[in-house]
């Protein structure tokens, strides 16, 4: 039986890690789900985030899920450990090969790491990266206005780009020559972030190193027929599917709700 890979975020921004998943396994069945009901995640309790993460992955593992993707920069920051020792399947979260990437590419030794509130003040890119590399100079800056901007589909208006030179102002001062994108709804901004740093700063998108994470830690890799995608959501489907098409490039095909309670359920 082929058993699909599972995915979460509390929103859209998880899509960017769909989306390189599906480019890098195409045999591979995709099981993606957007908490749209409760994003975003970065203000609330690390308490809270662990409850949402833990019912994000019952409903996943009901779809027979052979391995699951913390796609929220958020959620892998406070609840990675929980659900790996909880599942009797590997769990990725985007912290640790972001932090990798982002050692590989600085040439100065100082980077930068933009998130929600909830990552930043966690201090886990910052604990994962002086693990790694101990003469690292690290600047952080949760940038809560990004998520929202990407959630109403203003990653190219005015206001983002107002709002990344707010953000990163003083990085820039800093002289970071790396600059981690936190938060899988940022590489959506990615476009705005390089006008703003003038294409001066390499950027790290957790979205393509975590893709490439997988090949070392799938169970097993699918190599015949099309891979099928299911998409669940737990509200606004119609603005979720609206802004999926822009982000992955084509028709999403299936989109259900599930709503939240007692137990998992699909209208």
């Amino acid at each position: 039986m082929k058993k699909p890979i599972g995915i979460f975020d509390s929103g859209v921004g998880g899509l960017t890690v769909f989306r390189e998943i599906r480019k890098k396994f195409p045999h591979e069945d995709i099981v993606y789900f957007g908490d749209t009901a409760r994003v975003p995640y970065g203000p609330k309790s690390p308490a809270t985030i662990i409850q949402y993460s833990l019912q994000n992955v019952r409903f996943l593992m009901q779809n027979q899920v052979k391995i699951i993707v913390v796609a929220c920069n958020t959620a892998s920051s406070f609840a990675l450990e929980q659900l790996r020792e909880l599942l009797p399947v590997p769990v990725i979260g985007v912290i640790e090969p972001g932090a990798r990437a982002a050692l590989k590419q600085t040439l100065n030794q100082r980077i930068g790491i933009i998130g929600t509130y909830g990552t930043v003040n966690s201090g886990a890119y910052q604990n994962e990266i002086r693990k790694l590399g101990e003469a690292i100079t690290v600047i952080s800056r949760a940038c809560p206005m990004f998520v929202p901007l990407v959630e109403e589909g203003l990653e190219n208006h005015a206001v983002s780009e107002q709002m990344a030179r707010e953000y990163l102002s003083e990085m820039i001062r800093e002289n970071i020559d790396t600059l981690i994108l936190g938060c899988t709804h940022y590489p959506i901004l990615k476009e705005t972030i390089l006008k703003v740093t003038e294409n001066k700063i390499k950027l790290v998108d957790s979205a393509e190193v975590i893709a490439s994470s997988l090949i070392d830690i799938l169970p097993e890799i699918e190599t015949e027929g099309d891979g099928k995608d299911l998409f669940f959501v737990s509200d606004n489907e119609d603005n979720f599917r609206r802004i999926a098409e822009r982000i992955i490039g084509s028709e999403l095909g299936s989109l259900q709700k599930v709503f939240l309670g007692e137990s998992w359920f699909v209208r």
